[in-house]
């Protein structure tokens, strides 16, 4: 079955909130220490050699590219509308020698098919989707995992954002109600969805979540 042919019309968020801050987006992020903060969710995920990965919403590739490195024996896939971000994803992943297959997508309509994947990653990407668009973000993705495959989610948390947050992350740069998105989740389907942990950052609190097929 071929892919969904990819529409041009759609809106979308560029990954960094506008165009003209992609070029910053990598190091600012780094300098923010959000690199780190992507390790503790690499971890929670429990991979082994032979999993499939899907990282959506992958951006610029960072968290695509750190699981490729630290887990060689999985087979990564990153999806993200941003064809600007796609391009520099796919050159940082060059330099590294990290094997990873990057695709233009929205999260609601993946080209795959059902149970493809063991783990479904979602970094800083979440609150970028639209209010009415999130539950069909979490039906999709636990459409293309596999029984038992588990979502590992980061977002921002409750608490104050910083304007540095609203600026890279665009206006949305809050957190959803925990018990809201805990919700959704298991109106997709999921099962045991729960928080795994919080993490201060300069930018306000992040939290780490995971959810089970």
């Amino acid at each position: 079955m071929p892919p969904p042919a990819f529409p041009s019309s759609r809106r979308y968020l560029p990954a960094a909130s506008h165009d003209f801050l992609l070029p910053a987006y990598d190091p600012i992020m780094w300098l923010l220490g959000f690199r780190k903060a992507l390790l503790p969710l690499v971890d929670q995920a429990e991979l082994q050699d032979g999993y499939t990965v899907l990282d959506v919403g992958c951006g610029t590739g960072t968290l695509t590219i750190l699981i490729a490195e630290r887990h060689r024996g999985v087979r990564v896939t990153g999806v993200d509308p941003d064809p600007k971000a796609l391009a520099r994803a796919e050159r940082k992943a060059a330099r590294t020698g990290a094997a990873i297959a990057f695709e233009r997508g929205f999260g609601d309509a993946l080209a795959h098919p059902d149970a493809s994947f063991d783990r479904v990653f979602s970094s800083m990407m979440f609150h970028h989707v639209p209010k009415d668009e999130k539950l069909d973000v979490l039906k999709e993705i636990r459409r293309v995992l596999k029984p038992r495959g588990r979502l590992e989610f980061l977002d921002f948390a409750g608490g104050t954002h910083t304007m540095l947050a609203h600026v890279l992350h665009g206006r949305q740069a809050s957190a959803p109600a925990e018990a809201r998105l805990l919700q959704r989740m298991r109106e997709a389907g999921f099962s045991a969805a729960r928080r795994i942990g919080t993490r201060g950052t300069i930018a306000g609190p992040i939290a780490y979540y995971q959810a089970i097929a």
